[in-house]
């Protein structure tokens, strides 16, 4: 199937006489008729055995999302800063480190820099820019994952992620792809070499802002047998000596994230929250593309205002990021843009208050458009280094251009920056 249909059609498919629409099991517990089946659950729990673990309505929307990416699995979490963070202790044990691009979201800045270092992980920051020969100088024998954004939240810079993987694989590690902003539908990391694809599904995949949530997905061709990650090789005595690798073949990486961190974190959505998720997968193709027809507009009109001093947009003629745009973002770089007013922190925070149709909200990724002033919000716990390296300065403003009419949402700007 095509994506457009995988988006209706994977994950649930109804026998005779059953309903339709993916249905809510809204049970956290399951029967069987025997104490000996429970204790075999217990050894190896691949069966719905406690919600927890997983639900029959999740576990449609997991099946989906999986298709949609290329992916092998998938495991759906409570929120996206949940899937990044299980999509590290995966991996990572006390003592180890991995390596993140800097321009990426801010609570991911604050969970690899200071949570994980609480925990013995090191994050090791560069900057993707830099020759495979500088990022080479930052692995070390310890090192076990790279980590990086498609589309960088609120940089907006686009992620070379062959060049990454390349590195990455070159030091027998898995390349892990936030692919939040473009979803599946603008751009498949997968194909690009990547192995592991997080997502915050509280954005463009519920478009609609009403569950919180985040998901994994496993390519399933990474190696995990080249000889740095023996708890996918070893038995794993917390389940009776199972060993990843032997049981499970390519799905060594999502179904040890399950039976290992699902189990002991228990960051596992609710049934109604998947039902909703759902249901805003179902129209992913069609707003996606308007999305992005939306802000290029806006965009180009915003490039044209004396009162701007800068607009980053992927897909604008004149960015420096139209190249990397071109190859992986080639059906458009989603509804957000990132613009500086003349004038800095007090200007910008004048022009969002001026604004009428736009929602001033900790939300990004929405039907409806909506504004943030990082620096004040998402990224307020950065120092004043950490956001130039997240290329973020006072005066920016994150605009997630909604599916108004664009001449509204135009209008909406135009009245805003007459008052500043």
């Amino acid at each position: 199937m095509k994506i457009e249909t995988q988006c209706l059609h994977e994950g649930y498919t109804p026998k005779n006489g059953e309903p339709r629409v993916v249905p809510i099991v809204q049970s956290t517990t399951y029967t069987f008729d025997s104490t000996e089946h429970i204790a075999k659950l217990f050894d190896m729990p691949m069966e719905y055995m406690y919600s927890r673990f997983a639900n029959p309505t999740v576990d449609a929307v997991e099946r989906k999302i999986a298709a949609l990416e290329g992916g092998v699995g998938a495991m759906c979490t409570s929120s996206g800063q949940a899937a990044s963070l299980l999509s590290i202790l995966n991996l990572c044990n006390a003592g180890d480190s991995f390596i993140s691009c800097s321009t990426i979201y801010g609570g991911t800045v604050n969970l690899f820099a200071v949570t994980l270092k609480k925990l013995g992980i090191e994050c090791i920051f560069i900057d993707s820019d830099s020759s495979e020969e500088e990022i080479q100088k930052a692995f070390k024998p310890n090192t076990k994952a790279v980590f990086g954004e498609t589309l960088a939240n609120p940089a907006l810079k686009v992620l070379d992620i062959e060049k990454m993987a390349k590195i990455a694989h070159k030091n027998n590690v898995p390349l892990i792809i936030d692919n939040t902003f473009p979803t599946p539908i603008l751009c498949r990391p997968f194909e690009f070499g990547a192995d592991i694809i997080v997502h915050s599904t509280t954005k463009y995949m519920d478009g609609h802002a009403v569950q919180g949530g985040g998901v994994i997905v496993d390519s399933g061709n990474f190696d995990w047998t080249c000889g740095k990650f023996p708890e996918f090789t070893e038995p794993d005595e917390s389940y009776h000596g199972v060993v990843y690798t032997r049981e499970f073949g390519n799905m060594a990486y999502i179904i040890k994230a399950r039976m290992q961190l699902m189990r002991d974190f228990g960051c596992y959505p609710a049934a109604n929250s998947a039902f909703l998720l759902n249901l805003g997968l179902e129209t992913l193709p069609v707003r996606m593309k308007q999305y992005c027809i939306n802000a290029k507009e806006v965009a180009e009109y915003l490039e044209k205002s004396d009162k701007i001093e800068s607009v980053v947009y992927p897909a604008l003629q004149n960015s420096d990021q139209k190249a990397l745009a071109d190859k992986y973002l080639p059906d458009g770089c989603s509804g957000v843009i990132t613009f500086t007013i003349k004038g800095g922190r007090e200007t910008a925070v004048k022009f969002m208050d001026s604004l009428k149709l736009a929602s001033n909200v900790v939300h990004v990724a929405d039907i409806r458009t909506c504004v943030l002033h990082p620096a004040s919000a998402t990224h307020r716990q950065l120092t004043d280094e950490q956001l130039v390296a997240a290329g973020i300065n006072p005066g920016l403003i994150r605009f997630s251009v909604g599916l108004e009419n664009v001449e509204d949402i135009i209008e909406d700007i135009k009245q805003a920056l007459e008052k500043v």
